[in-house]
Protein backbone atom coordinates (compact mmCIF):
# COMPACT_ATOMS: atom_id res chain seq x y z
CA UNK A 1 0.00 0.00 0.00
CA UNK A 2 1.44 3.39 -1.13
CA UNK A 3 0.84 6.53 0.83
CA UNK A 4 0.98 8.83 -2.51
CA UNK A 5 -1.39 6.29 -4.47
CA UNK A 6 -3.81 7.23 -1.71
CA UNK A 7 -2.78 10.95 -1.36
CA UNK A 8 -3.69 11.37 -5.35
CA UNK A 9 -7.04 9.44 -5.08
CA UNK A 10 -7.94 11.78 -1.74
CA UNK A 11 -6.79 14.93 -3.95
CA UNK A 12 -9.17 13.56 -6.57
CA UNK A 13 -11.88 12.90 -4.66
CA UNK A 14 -11.70 16.19 -2.67
CA UNK A 15 -11.86 18.02 -5.72
CA UNK A 16 -15.00 16.67 -7.25
CA UNK A 17 -16.62 17.44 -4.06
CA UNK A 18 -15.81 20.85 -4.34
CA UNK A 19 -16.81 21.28 -7.81
CA UNK A 20 -20.21 19.67 -7.29
CA UNK A 21 -21.95 21.99 -5.47
CA UNK A 22 -25.20 20.43 -4.18
CA UNK A 23 -22.67 17.42 -3.26
CA UNK A 24 -20.90 20.30 -0.71
CA UNK A 25 -24.40 21.37 0.57
CA UNK A 26 -25.68 17.69 1.33
CA UNK A 27 -22.36 17.72 2.96
CA UNK A 28 -22.65 20.87 5.11
CA UNK A 29 -26.01 22.20 4.49
CA UNK A 30 -28.36 19.45 4.85
CA UNK A 31 -26.65 18.17 8.60
CA UNK A 32 -27.21 21.88 10.36
CA UNK A 33 -30.63 21.72 8.76
CA UNK A 34 -31.34 18.96 9.99
CA UNK A 35 -30.57 19.57 13.50
CA UNK A 36 -32.36 22.51 13.37
CA UNK A 37 -35.68 21.39 12.07
CA UNK A 38 -35.86 18.36 14.25
CA UNK A 39 -34.29 20.43 17.32
CA UNK A 40 -37.40 22.81 17.00
CA UNK A 41 -40.02 20.09 15.84
CA UNK A 42 -39.41 17.11 18.68
CA UNK A 43 -39.65 18.11 21.76
CA UNK A 44 -41.28 16.29 24.70
CA UNK A 45 -42.51 18.87 26.93
CA UNK A 46 -46.22 18.71 27.47
CA UNK A 47 -47.15 22.47 28.62
CA UNK A 48 -49.99 24.51 27.40
CA UNK A 49 -52.61 22.41 26.94
CA UNK A 50 -55.96 23.53 26.44
CA UNK A 51 -58.55 23.02 28.47
CA UNK A 52 -62.39 23.97 29.36
CA UNK A 53 -63.84 23.95 32.48
CA UNK A 54 -67.76 23.50 33.26
CA UNK A 55 -68.48 24.88 36.87
CA UNK A 56 -71.38 23.89 38.42
CA UNK A 57 -71.15 25.63 41.51
CA UNK A 58 -69.72 29.56 40.91
CA UNK A 59 -68.46 29.84 44.00
CA UNK A 60 -65.25 31.45 45.67
CA UNK A 61 -63.32 28.29 46.36
CA UNK A 62 -64.58 26.73 42.92
CA UNK A 63 -62.92 30.11 40.98
CA UNK A 64 -59.85 29.58 43.44
CA UNK A 65 -59.62 25.97 42.24
CA UNK A 66 -60.04 26.42 38.71
CA UNK A 67 -57.41 29.44 39.03
CA UNK A 68 -54.99 26.83 39.91
CA UNK A 69 -55.31 25.52 36.23
CA UNK A 70 -55.51 28.72 34.78
CA UNK A 71 -52.50 30.40 36.15
CA UNK A 72 -49.80 27.13 35.53
CA UNK A 73 -47.79 27.08 32.72
CA UNK A 74 -49.11 23.53 31.63
CA UNK A 75 -52.38 24.59 31.01
CA UNK A 76 -54.30 27.08 28.49
CA UNK A 77 -57.91 28.19 29.32
CA UNK A 78 -60.07 28.10 26.61
CA UNK A 79 -63.53 28.86 28.54
CA UNK A 80 -66.46 27.74 30.40
CA UNK A 81 -68.95 25.23 28.88
CA UNK A 82 -72.29 25.42 29.61
CA UNK A 83 -73.00 22.01 29.66
CA UNK A 84 -71.09 18.13 29.44
CA UNK A 85 -72.35 17.75 26.02
CA UNK A 86 -70.30 20.97 24.81
CA UNK A 87 -67.02 19.65 26.51
CA UNK A 88 -67.55 15.73 24.93
CA UNK A 89 -67.47 18.16 21.88
CA UNK A 90 -64.73 19.90 22.32
CA UNK A 91 -62.63 16.62 22.94
CA UNK A 92 -63.70 14.90 20.06
CA UNK A 93 -62.76 17.72 17.73
CA UNK A 94 -59.79 17.90 19.70
CA UNK A 95 -60.11 21.62 20.14
CA UNK A 96 -59.20 21.28 23.90
CA UNK A 97 -57.17 17.82 25.48
CA UNK A 98 -58.53 18.48 29.30
CA UNK A 99 -61.63 19.21 30.92
CA UNK A 100 -62.77 19.68 34.18
CA UNK A 101 -66.16 19.51 35.77
CA UNK A 102 -66.50 20.63 39.37
CA UNK A 103 -69.99 19.85 40.94
CA UNK A 104 -72.61 21.88 42.40
CA UNK A 105 -72.17 22.45 45.78
CA UNK A 106 -68.72 22.54 45.88
CA UNK A 107 -68.01 25.07 48.29
CA UNK A 108 -70.41 24.30 50.55
CA UNK A 109 -69.17 20.64 51.24
CA UNK A 110 -65.91 21.36 51.55
CA UNK A 111 -66.75 24.17 54.39
CA UNK A 112 -68.79 21.53 55.81
CA UNK A 113 -65.67 18.85 55.69
CA UNK A 114 -67.73 16.99 53.34
CA UNK A 115 -64.77 15.44 50.35
CA UNK A 116 -66.33 16.23 46.54
CA UNK A 117 -65.37 14.72 43.58
CA UNK A 118 -64.12 16.52 41.02
CA UNK A 119 -64.40 15.23 37.48
CA UNK A 120 -61.36 15.30 34.95
CA UNK A 121 -61.51 14.27 31.21
CA UNK A 122 -58.36 13.48 29.30
CA UNK A 123 -58.13 12.81 25.67
CA UNK A 124 -56.08 9.64 25.74
CA UNK A 125 -55.37 9.34 21.85
CA UNK A 126 -51.18 10.46 22.92
CA UNK A 127 -50.50 7.90 25.78
CA UNK A 128 -47.74 9.68 27.27
CA UNK A 129 -49.25 12.82 27.12
CA UNK A 130 -52.00 11.78 28.59
CA UNK A 131 -50.21 10.29 31.70
CA UNK A 132 -48.41 13.89 31.61
CA UNK A 133 -51.82 15.41 31.98
CA UNK A 134 -52.97 13.36 34.51
CA UNK A 135 -49.81 13.95 36.46
CA UNK A 136 -50.15 17.61 35.94
CA UNK A 137 -53.66 17.26 37.47
CA UNK A 138 -53.08 15.34 40.73
CA UNK A 139 -50.35 17.82 41.60
CA UNK A 140 -52.67 20.53 41.17
CA UNK A 141 -55.42 18.78 43.05
CA UNK A 142 -53.27 17.76 45.80
CA UNK A 143 -51.48 21.50 46.12
CA UNK A 144 -54.95 22.64 45.92
CA UNK A 145 -56.42 20.22 49.24
CA UNK A 146 -53.38 20.31 51.42
CA UNK A 147 -53.89 24.42 50.71
CA UNK A 148 -57.48 23.79 52.23
CA UNK A 149 -56.28 21.49 54.97
CA UNK A 150 -53.93 24.56 55.91
CA UNK A 151 -56.11 26.95 56.28
CA UNK A 152 -58.55 24.89 58.75
CA UNK A 153 -55.77 24.43 60.86
CA UNK A 154 -54.69 27.57 60.59
CA UNK A 155 -57.84 29.04 61.79
CA UNK A 156 -58.06 26.48 65.03
CA UNK A 157 -54.91 28.38 66.40
CA UNK A 158 -52.07 26.26 64.28
CA UNK A 159 -49.33 28.12 62.64
CA UNK A 160 -48.49 27.80 59.04
CA UNK A 161 -45.45 26.06 59.78
CA UNK A 162 -47.03 23.82 62.37
CA UNK A 163 -49.92 23.13 60.39
CA UNK A 164 -47.33 22.21 57.10
CA UNK A 165 -45.96 19.87 59.43
CA UNK A 166 -49.49 18.33 60.27
CA UNK A 167 -50.60 18.16 57.18
CA UNK A 168 -47.45 16.63 55.55
CA UNK A 169 -45.03 14.70 58.32
CA UNK A 170 -43.46 13.34 55.44
CA UNK A 171 -42.37 15.67 52.89
CA UNK A 172 -41.17 15.00 49.77
CA UNK A 173 -38.37 17.33 47.79
CA UNK A 174 -37.39 16.61 44.14
CA UNK A 175 -34.30 17.36 42.66
CA UNK A 176 -33.33 17.44 38.85
CA UNK A 177 -30.09 16.51 38.09
CA UNK A 178 -28.37 17.51 35.06
CA UNK A 179 -30.66 19.20 33.32
CA UNK A 180 -32.20 20.67 36.11
CA UNK A 181 -34.59 23.09 33.96
CA UNK A 182 -36.00 19.84 32.76
CA UNK A 183 -35.56 21.45 29.05
CA UNK A 184 -36.75 18.47 26.17
CA UNK A 185 -35.01 20.98 23.98
CA UNK A 186 -31.28 20.80 25.42
CA UNK A 187 -31.19 16.65 25.57
CA UNK A 188 -32.65 17.24 21.99
CA UNK A 189 -30.22 19.29 20.62
CA UNK A 190 -27.22 17.37 21.93
CA UNK A 191 -28.88 14.43 21.45
CA UNK A 192 -29.90 14.71 17.89
CA UNK A 193 -26.25 15.54 17.01
CA UNK A 194 -25.90 11.66 17.37
CA UNK A 195 -28.93 11.35 14.94
CA UNK A 196 -27.10 13.25 12.27
CA UNK A 197 -23.60 11.83 12.57
CA UNK A 198 -25.58 8.83 11.96
CA UNK A 199 -27.15 8.75 8.78
CA UNK A 200 -25.05 11.82 6.76
CA UNK A 201 -21.73 9.91 6.65
CA UNK A 202 -22.76 6.44 5.37
CA UNK A 203 -24.99 8.72 3.27
CA UNK A 204 -22.43 10.81 1.44
CA UNK A 205 -19.97 7.66 1.81
CA UNK A 206 -22.77 4.89 -0.31
CA UNK A 207 -23.16 7.80 -2.56
CA UNK A 208 -19.75 8.55 -3.56
CA UNK A 209 -19.09 5.10 -4.32
CA UNK A 210 -21.95 4.12 -6.19
CA UNK A 211 -21.30 7.13 -7.71
CA UNK A 212 -18.31 5.69 -9.35
CA UNK A 213 -19.88 2.64 -10.56
CA UNK A 214 -22.88 4.38 -11.65
CA UNK A 215 -20.85 6.56 -14.38
CA UNK A 216 -17.98 4.20 -14.97
CA UNK A 217 -15.41 5.91 -13.71
CA UNK A 218 -14.78 3.08 -11.86
CA UNK A 219 -13.47 0.99 -13.95
CA UNK A 220 -10.16 3.39 -14.11
CA UNK A 221 -10.07 2.07 -11.26
CA UNK A 222 -9.92 -1.60 -11.64
CA UNK A 223 -7.64 -0.81 -14.59
CA UNK A 224 -4.98 1.33 -12.73
CA UNK A 225 -2.11 -0.42 -10.19
CA UNK A 226 -4.35 1.41 -7.43
CA UNK A 227 -5.07 -1.56 -5.05
CA UNK A 228 -8.66 -2.35 -3.35
CA UNK A 229 -7.22 -0.65 0.18
CA UNK A 230 -5.82 2.29 -1.83
CA UNK A 231 -9.10 2.90 -3.35
CA UNK A 232 -11.16 2.81 -0.40
CA UNK A 233 -8.93 4.63 1.81
CA UNK A 234 -8.58 7.83 -0.97
CA UNK A 235 -12.37 7.79 -0.96
CA UNK A 236 -13.49 7.32 2.20
CA UNK A 237 -11.18 9.74 4.28
CA UNK A 238 -11.80 13.02 2.51
CA UNK A 239 -15.81 11.79 4.34
CA UNK A 240 -14.56 11.01 7.38
CA UNK A 241 -12.59 14.42 7.42
CA UNK A 242 -16.14 16.08 6.00
CA UNK A 243 -17.94 14.36 8.81
CA UNK A 244 -15.38 15.41 11.56
CA UNK A 245 -15.66 18.97 10.28
CA UNK A 246 -19.75 19.04 10.99
CA UNK A 247 -18.92 17.66 14.56
CA UNK A 248 -17.86 21.18 15.25
CA UNK A 249 -20.89 22.57 13.46
CA UNK A 250 -23.47 20.92 15.44
CA UNK A 251 -21.88 21.46 18.61
CA UNK A 252 -22.03 24.94 18.01
CA UNK A 253 -26.03 24.82 17.10
CA UNK A 254 -26.30 22.36 19.99
CA UNK A 255 -24.65 25.32 22.09
CA UNK A 256 -25.58 28.46 20.54
CA UNK A 257 -29.32 28.05 18.81
CA UNK A 258 -30.82 25.82 21.19
CA UNK A 259 -28.66 26.96 24.50
CA UNK A 260 -27.63 23.58 25.56
CA UNK A 261 -24.92 23.28 28.22
CA UNK A 262 -21.46 21.40 27.49
CA UNK A 263 -20.51 20.41 30.58
CA UNK A 264 -17.61 17.89 29.44
CA UNK A 265 -13.89 17.70 28.47
CA UNK A 266 -14.20 18.62 24.93
CA UNK A 267 -11.42 16.59 23.70
CA UNK A 268 -13.15 13.61 25.25
CA UNK A 269 -16.05 14.54 22.81
CA UNK A 270 -14.13 15.38 20.10
CA UNK A 271 -11.93 11.90 20.15
CA UNK A 272 -15.74 10.30 20.90
CA UNK A 273 -17.30 11.99 17.95
CA UNK A 274 -14.52 10.65 15.27
CA UNK A 275 -14.44 7.59 16.17
CA UNK A 276 -18.56 7.42 15.80
CA UNK A 277 -17.69 9.01 12.02
CA UNK A 278 -15.62 6.63 11.46
CA UNK A 279 -18.11 3.91 12.34
CA UNK A 280 -20.87 5.17 10.50
CA UNK A 281 -18.53 5.88 7.45
CA UNK A 282 -17.92 2.33 7.25
CA UNK A 283 -21.43 1.49 7.31
CA UNK A 284 -21.52 3.56 4.18
CA UNK A 285 -19.14 1.25 3.02
CA UNK A 286 -20.98 -1.72 3.53
CA UNK A 287 -23.98 -0.01 1.88
CA UNK A 288 -21.56 0.93 -1.43
CA UNK A 289 -21.31 -2.69 -1.64
CA UNK A 290 -24.98 -3.59 -1.84
CA UNK A 291 -26.12 -0.95 -4.22
CA UNK A 292 -25.50 -0.17 -7.32
CA UNK A 293 -27.36 3.05 -8.01
CA UNK A 294 -27.19 6.13 -5.84
CA UNK A 295 -31.05 6.08 -5.37
CA UNK A 296 -30.49 2.63 -3.84
CA UNK A 297 -27.83 3.63 -2.00
CA UNK A 298 -30.04 6.84 -0.68
CA UNK A 299 -32.46 4.58 0.11
CA UNK A 300 -30.43 1.92 1.82
CA UNK A 301 -28.69 4.29 3.98
CA UNK A 302 -31.93 6.11 5.21
CA UNK A 303 -33.33 2.86 6.09
CA UNK A 304 -30.47 1.60 7.98
CA UNK A 305 -28.96 4.24 9.77
CA UNK A 306 -31.61 6.83 10.15
CA UNK A 307 -34.78 4.64 11.45
CA UNK A 308 -32.68 2.43 13.51
CA UNK A 309 -31.16 5.77 15.37
CA UNK A 310 -34.84 6.81 15.54
CA UNK A 311 -36.02 3.91 17.23
CA UNK A 312 -33.49 1.97 18.58
CA UNK A 313 -30.74 4.91 19.96
CA UNK A 314 -32.82 5.87 23.14
CA UNK A 315 -33.17 9.51 21.48
CA UNK A 316 -37.50 9.26 22.09
CA UNK A 317 -37.90 6.06 23.69
CA UNK A 318 -35.34 5.10 26.64
CA UNK A 319 -33.88 1.34 25.65
CA UNK A 320 -34.13 0.50 29.33
CA UNK A 321 -37.94 0.53 28.87
CA UNK A 322 -37.96 -1.38 25.64
CA UNK A 323 -38.53 -5.10 26.19
CA UNK A 324 -35.65 -7.95 26.03
CA UNK A 325 -35.81 -8.65 22.07
CA UNK A 326 -35.87 -4.85 20.81
CA UNK A 327 -32.76 -4.11 23.30
CA UNK A 328 -30.77 -6.96 21.62
CA UNK A 329 -31.84 -5.07 18.13
CA UNK A 330 -30.60 -1.34 19.75
CA UNK A 331 -27.00 -3.08 20.83
CA UNK A 332 -26.48 -4.07 17.37
CA UNK A 333 -25.98 -0.03 16.22
CA UNK A 334 -23.49 2.15 17.27
CA UNK A 335 -25.69 5.02 17.71
CA UNK A 336 -26.94 3.68 21.08
CA UNK A 337 -23.41 4.06 22.55
CA UNK A 338 -22.76 7.41 21.39
CA UNK A 339 -25.81 8.95 22.21
CA UNK A 340 -24.63 8.10 25.94
CA UNK A 341 -21.50 9.25 25.47
CA UNK A 342 -23.10 13.10 23.73
CA UNK A 343 -25.35 13.38 27.05
CA UNK A 344 -22.94 12.49 29.52
CA UNK A 345 -20.67 14.98 27.80
CA UNK A 346 -22.89 17.98 27.38
CA UNK A 347 -25.46 17.12 30.20
CA UNK A 348 -23.11 15.16 33.01
CA UNK A 349 -20.09 16.64 32.51
CA UNK A 350 -18.68 12.70 32.41
CA UNK A 351 -15.67 11.93 30.63
CA UNK A 352 -12.54 8.72 30.08
CA UNK A 353 -13.29 7.45 33.20
CA UNK A 354 -17.11 6.51 33.09
CA UNK A 355 -17.32 6.31 29.54
CA UNK A 356 -14.79 4.23 28.57
CA UNK A 357 -16.41 1.21 27.54
CA UNK A 358 -18.77 2.67 25.42
CA UNK A 359 -16.05 4.06 23.44
CA UNK A 360 -13.80 0.43 23.47
CA UNK A 361 -17.64 -0.57 21.74
CA UNK A 362 -17.53 2.24 19.31
CA UNK A 363 -13.85 1.18 18.46
CA UNK A 364 -15.01 -2.66 18.25
CA UNK A 365 -17.92 -1.50 16.05
CA UNK A 366 -15.28 0.45 13.36
CA UNK A 367 -12.77 -2.29 13.40
CA UNK A 368 -15.69 -4.50 12.46
CA UNK A 369 -17.13 -2.50 9.63
CA UNK A 370 -14.21 -1.67 8.33
CA UNK A 371 -12.89 -5.33 8.30
CA UNK A 372 -15.98 -6.58 6.60
CA UNK A 373 -15.67 -3.34 4.28
CA UNK A 374 -12.16 -3.84 3.16
CA UNK A 375 -12.50 -7.68 2.50
CA UNK A 376 -15.93 -7.64 0.90
CA UNK A 377 -15.13 -5.18 -1.84
CA UNK A 378 -13.65 -6.45 -4.99
CA UNK A 379 -11.19 -4.18 -7.32
CA UNK A 380 -12.25 -6.68 -10.60
CA UNK A 381 -16.76 -6.75 -10.69
CA UNK A 382 -17.71 -10.26 -10.53
CA UNK A 383 -19.76 -11.39 -13.31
Amino acid sequence: MRFSRIQALIYKEWREILRDRLYSLMTFGVPAITLIVLGYGISTDVERIPFAVLDGDQSTLSREYLHRFMDSRYFDFQGEATDTRVLDTLLADSRIRFALIIPPQFQRDLLAGRSVAVQSLIDGIFPYRAQVNKGYVSAINAHFSTWLLENYLMERGFSQAAARRTIQPVRLEIRALYNQAVRSRWSMGSGLIMLVLMFSPPFLTALGIVREKENGSIYNIYASPVSSGEFLLGKLLPYVFLSSINVFLLWALATGLFGTPFKGNPWFFLGASFLFVTCTTGIGLLISLLARTQAAAAILAMVLTFIPAILYSGLLVPVESMDAATRSQAQLFPGVYYLQIVWGSFLKGLGWSVLWDKVALLGIYALIVWTLGLHSFHKRPKR
